[in-house]
């Protein structure tokens, strides 16, 4: 555990996001952005890498979810409905890490990030670009799911600006969530910094890149010989 006592305000600088899941938050927000700006521009081959470089992503999320730092894993954050409606009641209260209800919002965004990446996978335009599993699928499954494909960026936008509110209703209570992202750090009390124990777990993550190399290597790159 990283952390050091701020004289100004008598609270710990404790370490509570890792660098890996600084970079799959940020990361995310960056290919989201090129996703948008792929398919508005028609660079449908671009989107398609860009699309393949999300589902690594999420793929590692989803391991890192198990295996890594305290707050990175579903079970710090991803809470009974009890207690996500005592905060509901009390949302003032200071948390570690996503509070209850922000921890739904994430495996939520997840959820609808792989159906977006899945259906994507057999979506055509009907003009140029096939997605690389449309050739297994029938016509009119696919444009099943090219319409929600289509669909499901809608529900993708009305997430991310929920997000966007919460971090700007967040920072008006003096939880800079934007900042802790960046460095990994968050100002707290110090009752708080006996429920978090911060583990670098550094083989874990070797061992998810090993991982993800097989991914990249036999699944991955197959798809894009078939662009």
């Amino acid at each position: 555990m990283s952390s050091k006592l701020s004289s100004v305000d008598n609270k710990i600088k404790l370490k509570v996001w890792d660098l890996p899941t600084r970079i799959f938050h940020w990361g995310t927000i960056g290919l989201l952005g090129a996703l948008w700006w792929s398919a508005d521009v028609g660079e449908m081959q671009w989107h398609q890498i860009f699309a393949y470089s999300l589902m690594v992503l999420i793929i590692f999320r989803v391991l890192w979810g198990f295996i890594g730092s305290d707050t990175a894993r579903f079970s710090h954050f991803v809470k009974p409905p009890k207690q996500v409606i005592g905060y509901l009641k009390q949302p003032t209260k200071a948390t570690l890490g996503h509070n209850p209800l922000g921890g739904y919002m994430v495996v939520t965004m997840m959820v609808i990030l792989l159906v977006q990446l899945g259906s994507g996978l057999f979506a055509t335009d009907e003009v140029f670009t096939e997605g690389p599993l449309y050739r297994y699928v029938s016509s009119d499954l696919s444009s099943a799911l090219t319409w929600l494909h289509k669909m499901n960026f809608n529900v993708l936008l009305a997430l991310a600006a929920m997000h966007i509110l919460a971090v700007i209703v967040h920072g008006f209570k003096g939880d800079k969530l934007v900042g802790a992202m960046i460095t990994g750090y968050k100002y707290v009390t110090k009752d708080m910094v006996a429920e978090l124990r911060f583990r670098s777990n550094f083989v874990a993550l070797i061992l998810v890149g090993i991982l993800m190399g097989l991914v990249v290597n036999y699944l991955i790159l197959p798809l894009t010989v078939m662009l």
